[in-house]
């Protein structure tokens, strides 16, 4: 008989620690989902800002050897990405291309000019920068005309500005939301022991010998939770990177391991704070007081 109840009692301590893994994991892996996209919003900021080029014209009669050194000027650059000579003659069959037709048998010359295609690095592409930008190449006596999407950078810089806002707001929210799951769980194995907490109080035992156990299994469960969680986080990652091949996911490896590092640290904060507190509560509980 005894027996059988020893056996009924692991399998209960057995599945509420399993339960605690589970509840720590899912929100430590929800947590970890909302540091990922914190950590990658600069790199998929950039992503985004560095499909906006600017577009120099030249003027005409520049010679082979004068373009080809203004480019390599502009090429070193810290905001240039990429830069492209397009002469106006394949600018002229594309736009021919373009429009289904052949429009300099037309007019009976070619219009268009030998222009650069500059990428700019993303960091570089706001409204006050791009300013600077297109204002010093403006400047340059090989250049007639500048060009680029005022509009949308202003949109891009904009949205990017309210959605770092809400992330950063959401995250904070959604910690605090896992801090207190995890609190819940801790509570409820804590729960459980109670009357075992009092016993050992009772026949003598310090508070600082009753507690240590208890932390030193909770943060057990954390760590195993937090595995559980970056082990998910990590899955995710991989995936992204296959399907999203230019946000170079896996290549940021110092980003990968400070999210990995602050998983585990939370869960090691939250679970030895929990169990802290929970166990003090009841530590200070009179017998009575535990049957409610």
């Amino acid at each position: 008989m005894s027996n059988s109840f020893e056996k009924y009692q692991k399998r209960r301590l057995r599945s509420s620690y399993f339960s605690v893994i589970i509840s720590i994991a899912l929100v430590l892996f929800l947590v970890g989902l909302f540091g990922l996209v914190i950590l990658k919003t600069t790199k998929i900021a950039n992503h985004f800002r560095e499909q906006v080029a600017i577009t120099l014209f030249l003027k005409d009669n520049v010679s082979k050897e004068i373009l080809e050194k203004y480019q390599d000027e502009v090429a070193k650059q810290a905001f240039v990405k990429s830069i492209k000579f397009v002469s106006k003659a394949t600018a002229a069959a594309n736009y021919s291309k373009d429009i289904g037709e052949d429009f300099i048998a037309f007019l009976g010359t070619n219009p268009l000019k030998d222009a650069l295609e500059i990428s700019i690095n993303g960091v570089f592409v706001t409204p006050e920068k791009m300013t600077k930008i297109t204002t010093d190449f403006e400047k340059s006596p090989l250049v007639s005309e500048v060009i680029y999407d005022k509009p949308l950078i202003e949109l891009l810089t904009k949205n990017i500005k309210q959605v770092s806002f809400w992330m950063l707001l959401f995250s904070g929210l959604f910690t605090i939301i896992a801090v207190v799951l995890i609190n819940s769980s801790i509570r409820l194995s804590i729960y459980s022991k109670r009357f075992t907490i009092k016993t050992m109080q009772m026949v003598g035992a310090t508070k600082s010998f009753i507690r240590r156990p208890f932390i030193w299994k909770s943060i057990q469960l954390g760590f195993v939770g937090a595995l559980l969680a970056i082990g998910g986080v990590m899955g995710l990652v991989f995936y992204l990177d296959t399907v999203i091949p230019s946000f170079d996911l896996l290549n940021d490896r110092m980003d990968l391991g400070i999210l990995a590092g602050g998983i585990v640290l939370l869960s090691i904060l939250i679970t030895w704070l929990s169990t802290y507190f929970a166990t003090r509560h009841f530590l200070n509980l009179r017998t009575e007081e535990l049957y409610y």
